[in-house]
């Protein structure tokens, strides 16, 4: 019995084998063939839902993107016109307000489309620039976009503080303990000598008071002397990157000294400010002055050192609660210091709050940095925008053009001279002292935003002064319309071809070789 059911399953067996050998010879002769319909299957079963996509309803993709976003904006315009009325209207300060923002951002983009082989890109403010511009002298526009003077000059206000911020959290101690003397040379002497120069020539030619002078050029306060970061720190960042002049450090000293350069220029304005739209006596505008700047950096001092504890490092988020503390006091320093007359220690104060708390920061610096960007990204558009908007080809005669333009001229070759002179005692060759010089050139930023403030100023508190205050927008902005653009092509092109370039792997960039005299 046992023998027979073993027989019996040991034929099964063989009979199962034998059954599945032919199949799988058979399988692997049809594995190619197989193989093909399998794959056609697979495509054809693919091709069919995605022809269904595309042809399906409601649309997917990015028309449906493209749709709901629109519908996103739209709503928010109801939504505003809801809580406000006519103010989102044509006329409006809020509908004034997106099209410029928008118009500044479309030519931004513009812009950077031009590419033209072998010249550096052009920078984008300079079409936010025009975009203003062109609102304001085409008819059709002017009359129904509008920004009133007081919502133009908080947030142009606004706008300087994320400038000062970015401008404090740039500076790097190490960096400017190391290069200290020649940095502050850098910094102060071209722009002192350029206000200076461009005090007597606007004296001479615009036929300004001195005090107007002073106002548009020198050693206390000066529109045209200070030089823009925006123009100047992207393209250190890009020659660094290359390896350009890491050596020596020249793309760290112009960083670091652009910013220091901004902080003496915004601080002498406020000064020679308060002295021209104040009734008192000379002295007792500089004593109020040298208060403010007093006051102004005793609280930053304090509020710097509360938000290099608090929050903690173990909060999460950190870099995000960072950024809007320092955002928040800056804006209410600014705005705040201007309510209760101390106008020029908001400013300082900002400065001083961002580089004690920034000492503190090591690593996390930089991310509150990127979150300050983002926001300099949204003003960006609203300051160049607004400042052009502020220019109306009418007002403007062309004798006055000349002359504004000849002032720039003769107050620029001033600068480059003298920076030239003062980087003899660097320890340079004469490339890059010649680079340096010419990259002293690009003006944007703080012309934007002190440009239009004595202007503003003068229509409020003392309109006999408005034609001298619209003779400084208008030198403003040729400043920004002809050394912006030819400041950075200047750098792009110059740079590479007379600094000498090394592996940044093998050069500590915070720290160079620089030897100060």
């Amino acid at each position: 019995m046992y023998t027979t059911e073993s027989k019996n399953e040991h034929l099964e067996d063989k009979n199962v084998q034998s059954s599945i050998i032919p199949q799988t010879l058979k399988g692997s002769n049809t594995s190619e063939h197989d193989k093909g319909e399998a794959t056609d299957l697979s495509k054809t079963k693919e091709t069919k839902p995605q022809f269904e996509k595309k042809s399906s309803c409601p649309p997917q993709g990015s028309l449906n993107k493209y749709i709901t976003n629109g519908v996103v904006l739209l709503m928010i315009w109801c939504m505003c016109w809801s809580f406000s009325g006519p103010e989102v209207l044509p006329g409006g300060n809020l509908f004034g307000l997106l099209i410029i923002f928008f118009s500044a951002i479309i030519g931004g983009k513009l812009l950077e489309l031009i590419r033209i082989p072998s010249v550096p890109q052009l920078p984008p403010l300079l079409g936010m620039l025009l975009a203003g511009f062109t609102i304001r002298n085409v008819p059709y526009l002017s009359e129904r976009i509008r920004v009133s003077n007081t919502w133009s000059l908080t947030l142009r206000n606004t706008a300087l503080t994320i400038i000062l911020i970015q401008a404090g959290l740039g500076l790097d101690s190490q960096a400017l303990k190391h290069l200290k003397g020649v940095c502050l040379r850098l910094a102060m002497g071209p722009c002192l000598m350029e206000a200076c120069a461009t005090a007597v020539i606007s004296h001479f030619l615009l036929n300004f008071p001195w005090q107007w002078g002073f106002l548009l050029g020198p050693p206390l306060s000066f529109v045209i002397g200070a030089v823009s970061p925006a123009v100047v720190i992207p393209s250190m960042l890009l020659l660094q990157e290359n390896g350009y002049g890491i050596e020596k450090g020249i793309p760290t000293l112009l960083i670091a000294a652009s910013s220091l350069d901004d902080i003496l220029a915004i601080t002498g304005f406020n000064t020679c400010f308060s002295i021209v739209f104040s009734s008192g006596s000379i002295l007792n505008n500089v004593l109020a002055s040298c208060r403010d700047i007093l006051v102004g950096i005793l609280i930053g001092a304090v509020l710097g050192i509360f938000v290099r504890y608090f929050p903690s490092e173990d909060q999460t988020r950190l870099p995000l609660k960072r950024a809007f503390l320092v955002v928040s006091m800056g804006v209410s320093a600014v705005l705040g210091s201007h309510q209760i007359g101390l106008h020029g220690a908001g400013e300082l104060c900002i400065l001083v709050l961002t580089f004690v708390a920034g000492m503190n920061w090591s690593k996390e610096k930089i991310r509150v940095q990127i979150i300050i960007k983002a926001v300099w990204d949204i003003f960006q558009p609203l300051l160049f925008g607004l400042v052009g908007s502020e220019v109306s080809v009418a007002a403007l005669k062309s004798n006055v053009i000349g002359i504004c333009v000849a002032t720039i001229s003769l107050a620029l070759l001033v600068r480059i001279s003298f920076t030239f002179t003062l980087m003899c005692f660097a320890g340079f060759n004469l490339k890059e002292k010649m680079f340096i010089a010419l990259s002293w050139i690009p003006k944007a930023t703080v012309q934007a935003v002190l440009g239009p403030l004595a202007l503003e100023t003068a229509r409020i508190s003392a309109p006999h002064l408005e034609p001298y205050s619209k003779d400084v927008m208008t030198v403003a902005f040729l400043a920004i319309l002809f050394t912006a653009p030819n400041g950075a092509l200047i750098i792009g092109i110059l740079g590479p071809k007379v600094l000498t370039c090394h592996d940044p792997s093998k050069i500590k960039v915070e720290l160079t070789n620089l030897e100060v005299h």
